[in-house]
């Protein structure tokens, strides 16, 4: 039997945001459910996940939809997208590469 997956509200709420956003958008565009499906390349049945903000959808389709009828990714300017992603990166490349747990210290008070 399949473990369900249990979401904080707040990724729930984020999920929902964007797929509201998505439909709003996408009958704004007076699309079809079908038409945006198959321009995303998925199906509908998928595409109505999306729209409800179903999180096990997965995040880059998700992503693509949002992108396909116009919702904004984290910004509306695309330019602070990629200045944020490549800050991101620079930080990101003075920290170590892994992050190891601390060993536990020889017990050796016998």
């Amino acid at each position: 039997m399949k473990r369900r997956r249990l979401y904080s509200r707040e990724t729930i709420e984020a999920a929902q945001l964007l797929g509201a956003q998505v439909a709003l958008a996408r009958r704004e565009r007076r699309w079809s459910a079908r038409e945006l499906a198959e321009r995303a390349g998925i199906t509908q049945p998928t595409l109505r996940k999306v729209e409800r903000g179903d999180p096990t959808v997965t995040l880059g389709v998700a992503f693509e939809v949002a992108t396909l009828v116009g919702v904004p990714l984290f910004y509306e300017d695309r330019t602070r997208l990629t200045l944020d992603l490549d800050r991101t990166r620079d930080r990101a490349a003075v920290l170590p590469q892994r992050v190891r747990t601390p060993a536990v210290g020889v017990k050796d008070d016998f």
